[in-house]
């Protein structure tokens, strides 16, 4: 049984905090490689973030996506990830970029559970940072991107409406313990 599950969506949804929650309840977790990505960039003024060059941004969140994967093997229980390889295909998309052949191989290599949890836009708690700079219709393109993307490689999604963190965690748990 594969036990890693992925949590996806567009920017500002509540992934990250979801994530959190989750791990203050004791599960594993594997924090998104996006983010990491631009803050290791932007401490090294690196042009692989998506506003100077998206597709070495892809790049460097793929490398950083495979070893959360192989870090996870061997799990015997569940493992929550913010986001999965299959994000990268969709954020690729959305940009107007080709897939290239090891991203395809890739999202057919590391699988991820069949049930991928998917938060939808959510307006009340969406804000712009230094890190997250897309608009809410970029957002809300984003979360359209995503789940067409799980789709199309196999996944099954499972939406967890705007709710507050303990509630979405628990809906998270009950998706897990159906398996």
């Amino acid at each position: 049984m594969n036990l890693r599950t992925i949590i996806t969506g567009g920017p500002g949804a509540g992934k990250t905090t979801l994530i959190e929650t989750l791990a203050q309840r004791g599960f594993a977790v594997c924090d998104e490689s996006g983010r990491a990505v631009i803050r290791e960039q932007m401490s090294i003024g690196g042009c692989g973030v998506p506003w100077r060059d998206p597709q070495r941004f892809a790049g460097l969140m793929l490398a950083r996506d495979i070893r959360a994967w192989h870090r996870s093997s061997g799990a015997s229980a569940p493992v929550f990830y913010d986001r999965g390889i299959p994000d990268i295909a969709g954020y690729l998309t959305l940009c107007g970029y080709p897939i290239p052949p090891c991203l395809t191989e890739a999202i057919s290599r590391y699988r991820y559970a069949t049930d991928v949890i998917i938060l939808p836009p959510w307006r009340d708690v969406y804000a712009q940072d230094n890190e997250r700079k897309q608009s809410w219709q970029e957002a809300v393109e984003t979360w359209k991107a995503m789940a067409a993307t799980y789709e199309q490689h196999g996944y099954r999604l499972t939406t967890l409406p705007p709710a507050p963190p303990a509630a979405r965690a628990a809906q998270a748990m009950e998706i897990i313990s159906g398996r």
